[in-house]
């Protein structure tokens, strides 16, 4: 599940995983928040950017999924297509099927929701400027990501019926 902060993804992923058997969420970032703790790796001012946090990625999704089969809901905002297709064509080389879903609100809705996140926001705790910052990095990803995923508007849709919408239109039920 992709998209920018405040489209809705940790949120739908929750109800996806209530609605989807043998679900589980995977929220990638976990991966990230891992490597800042490596000493001497660059500062590149995304952890997205080091190679190593995209093949960890690949690599733990298809070990948790052969491990406990079921469905891994997968949480993260990737915006460099390079980025994404690394991820993706690792996946299915591991033979994982894919299923793309970019969860998609309008500008001021972000906005809103990114303000009213700061303080439940676990992985970036008092980072609400660094989350809007990066809503240009993510309307500059758009033209990609309406081609590579399957949009969803969540602009004025509540976060059970996104995932009620994701898991009929994947069959995931």
């Amino acid at each position: 599940m992709n998209g920018t902060f405040g489209a809705g993804k940790t949120t739908t992923a929750n109800e996806l995983v209530k609605l989807v058997p043998a679900s589980r969420i995977f929220d990638a970032e976990e991966v990230g928040g891992m490597l800042r703790h490596v000493r001497d790796l660059p500062q590149l001012g995304d952890f997205q950017h080091w190679p190593p946090w995209r093949h960890l990625v690949v690599e733990t999704a298809s070990q948790l999924l052969k491990y406990l089969g079921g469905v891994l809901v997968v949480v993260q905002s990737v915006l460099v297509e390079q980025y994404w297709t690394e991820i993706r064509s690792g996946l299915e080389k591991a033979d994982v099927q894919v299923h793309h879903v970019v969860l998609h609100a309008d500008h001021d809705t972000l906005v809103k929701r990114i303000e009213g996140d700061d303080e439940n926001n676990t992985a970036f705790p008092n980072n609400r400027q660094w989350r809007l910052d990066h809503l240009a990095a993510y309307h500059g990803a758009r033209p990609w990501l309406d081609q590579a995923g399957d949009v969803i508007d969540t602009t004025h849709v509540n976060a059970a019926d996104v995932a009620r919408l994701i898991a009929d239109k994947h069959r995931l039920l």
